[in-house]
C-alpha cells in the first residue's frame, strides 16, 4: 500500500489550477469526469504522490455537499493497493466501515471504494488499484 493520491475539493476549479500550477510550477495533467460520482477530477503530478483537484459535474455531486459541510479543502487520501479485493477484506477483518465494499470504476484508470471516516479517524480513505488496459 502507498499513498497515491490527495483528493482535494474545490468550488472553482480555474481558480484552483490558476493555483497549484502557480505552486507546483507545471499544469494539470489530466482531466477526467466521472459520472458516477459527478465530479471533474484534475490531476498534478506531485513527485511520490499525485493531487487531484475534485469540482462538482452536478448539482447533486457529494463534492457540494462536502463543500457545503466543511468548506473547501483536502477530501480524501488514496492508497494504491495491489489487490483491492483482498485488502477490503484484510480491512474488513481489522473492523474498518466501508462505504462501498465493491470496487467501481474511478478516475485515472483505476478501480476504487471507500472507507468510512467515522472508522478513520474521520478521513475519508480511497483504495485504488489499476486497471490493466492490455
Amino acid at each position: 500500500m502507498r499513498l497515491e493520491h490527495i483528493g482535494i475539493a474545490v468550488a472553482d476549479a480555474q481558480k484552483a489550477q490558476n493555483l497549484f500550477d502557480r505552486l507546483l510550477g507545471k499544469p494539470v495533467y489530466q482531466e477526467e469526469t466521472v459520472d458516477t460520482e459527478k465530479v471533474t477530477t484534475y490531476f498534478y503530478d506531485a513527485g511520490t504522490a499525485k493531487l487531484e483537484l475534485l469540482t462538482a459535474s452536478e448539482e447533486a455531486s457529494v463534492i457540494n455537499k462536502f463543500i457545503e459541510k466543511r468548506g473547501e479543502g483536502v477530501h480524501h487520501l488514496a492508497f494504491e493497493v495491489d489487490n483491492i479485493n483482498e485488502e477490503i477484506e484484510r480491512l474488513k477483518g481489522e473492523g474498518f466501515v466501508f462505504i462501498n465494499e465493491k470496487p467501481k470504476p474511478g478516475a485515472d484508470n483505476k478501480i476504487v471504494c471507500f472507507l468510512h471516516p467515522k472508522s478513520t479517524n474521520g478521513v475519508l480513505v480511497e483504495l485504488c488499484q489499476s486497471v490493466s488496459t492490455s
